[in-house]
């Protein structure tokens, strides 16, 4: 049911995008407009929460529970884990907002800045840390920490609606539970769909910039053809193959990209770039958290801050499951303090190096990018790799690692949507996997033929709307669990299956399988 339920209601989607793209357009408009007018205080608020909440848990009497029973142990390397959830998690997005958005700040800052000054600069670089650093991870850590522990310690069926078996009982398995993950279903897809409709502008901007090709919808649309064809591919191998193999070549190729740039670029004043803006992040992080603008009527924090939290309870459910899903064996704190911290510093040093850079050509060697940015922000990361020793081949190597963070994000994505529509199986269908390939990449075409850059950020923003109550009260069910196991240690907790009718016995902490 949650299956065909979710296909149509994706296949609705594409068609009208097809037969009425304006149209399309136009009405998501309407509706993010009152999503951010409305409910921009709740996005806010909501963000805010998970984060503290995930750090609570750590450092209490519940960080010592392991994501499994007593005697598991990690199944991945940190390492390995660290890699994919990492190219799962934001690798697309790093590299396409890495230089553009602290220009963007740059040319237009928060706050009222003086825009294209030293404050505007610093600015630019703080809220790029904020956008992309503990916040974003600490929406994941609370999705990821609920799905693991329901799963791993107490043998549900690894379905977002399994977490809610505390506050809903049976009932999360009847039709509230199957509405509570074709949501996830949805939510997920427009989520991963924003992500890849930008990796396949940042790959036609680098193609467009190294070979001259045209920056057009038509050769967009031939790109997302070839990559689909190439994830779809690497699905088939399965995780511990295909995605395993794939996030360790995106980490690789990252940190030896970053390390040159690193080096090859103003290095003194990026060290002094990372110093200040971590210092400043960490001073004003509360007020950054909860900062909008009812005496101003200003757009900046709607425009940013707000599509960024939506975009990440977006992407939630999938890189949730995701990283919950290799992530069994780990303590609580292990895996709260794992996927907060350890991404969020590569995320700061990811900006101090291309952002820094970027902002030192244009502060101090008349660099011209920002104006650059205004006409087209794909252009943003590789005029910037053009005015470093080897800028041509930095450029190459720089859409070839967009490539295959494309190809791990949605091949990621494809895996968790066929646990989502198949019961929670840990291995879905193959064909359940091609299905939702072929959708994702159905969608990014449709958005970015109907609104380019800002059609996918309107669905992002849209799409997370509900998706967001149900993350708040998934934390509530967690907690609730989470105490129930202290008061009564020995009592099992939970659904008694998988959800394909394997039977469990209790263990010391949970169940798991007889």
């Amino acid at each position: 049911m949650v299956f065909w339920i979710s296909l149509v209601v994706v296949l609705v989607f594409v068609v009208w995008g097809v037969l009425d793209p304006a149209g399309l357009a136009a009405a998501s408009d309407t509706i993010l407009a009152v999503m951010t007018e409305k409910f921009g205080w709740f996005y806010l608020l909501a963000t805010f929460s998970f984060l503290i909440f995930g750090l609570y848990l750590a450092f209490t009497r519940y960080g010592k529970i392991r994501l499994g029973a007593d005697d598991d142990r990690p199944e991945y390397s940190t390492r390995a884990w660290f890699a994919m959830l990492f190219s799962a998690g934001m690798g697309i997005g790093l590299v396409f907002w890495g230089v553009a958005e602290p220009l963007s700040h740059f040319l237009v800052p928060p706050q009222d800045a003086a825009p294209q000054t030293a404050q505007a600069a610093r600015l630019a670089m703080r809220y790029s840390f904020f956008h992309w650093g503990l916040h974003a991870w600490g929406i994941y850590t609370a999705i990821g920490l609920s799905i693991a522990y329901f799963t791993f310690r107490k043998g549900s069926s690894g379905l977002i609606s399994s977490t809610f078996y505390p506050l809903l009982g049976e009932k999360s398995r009847g039709w509230i539970g199957k509405a509570i993950d074709t949501l996830a279903i949805i939510a997920t897809i427009f989520g991963v769909a924003t992500s890849l409709g930008l990796g396949t502008l940042q790959i036609n901007g680098g193609l467009s910039h190294v070979a001259g090709v045209d920056n057009s919808l038509s050769n967009q649309m031939v790109i997302i053809a070839v990559l689909t064809v190439m994830y779809l591919l690497s699905a088939t191998t399965g995780l511990d193959k295909g995605i395993k193999f794939v996030s360790n070549i995106n980490l690789g190729t990252a940190v030896v990209l970053l390390v040159f740039v690193l080096f090859a670029g103003p290095t003194s004043f990026i060290f002094d770039v990372l110093t200040t803006t971590v210092g400043s992040y960490a001073q004003n992080l509360i007020q950054m958290s909860l900062t909008l603008t009812p005496f101003t009527a200003g757009n900046w924090i709607k425009n940013w801050t707000l599509f960024y939290w939506a975009w990440w309870i977006a992407w939630a459910p999938f890189v949730g499951m995701f990283i919950a899903r290799i992530s069994k064996g780990r303590t609580i704190k292990e895996f709260v303090l794992g996927v907060l911290i350890a991404p969020s510093v590569f995320g700061f040093i990811w900006f101090s190096v291309f952002g820094g850079t970027g902002l030192n050509l244009e502060l101090f060697h008349n660099g011209q990018i920002a104006e650059a940015v205004k006409e087209d922000v794909t252009s943003a990361l590789f005029l910037t790799l053009d005015q470093l020793p080897l800028g041509t081949i930095l450029s190459v190597i720089a859409t070839a690692l967009i490539i295959t963070f494309f190809v791990t994000s949605a091949d990621s994505a494809t895996f968790v949507l066929g646990m989502l529509s198949s019961k929670g199986v840990q291995n879905p269908r193959t064909a359940v996997k091609m299905v939702w390939g072929l959708l994702q990449s159905s969608i990014a075409a449709v958005l970015l033929s109907s609104g380019g850059l800002q059609g996918l950020q309107t669905a992002s923003v849209v799409a997370a709307a509900p998706f967001a109550v149900i993350m708040c009260l998934m934390c509530y069910s967690l907690w609730t669990a989470l105490q129930q196991e202290f008061e009564e240690p020995s009592r099992p907790r939970g659904p008694k299956s998988d959800g394909d009718g394997e039977r469990r016995v209790p263990v010391a902490g949970g169940d798991r399988p007889k």
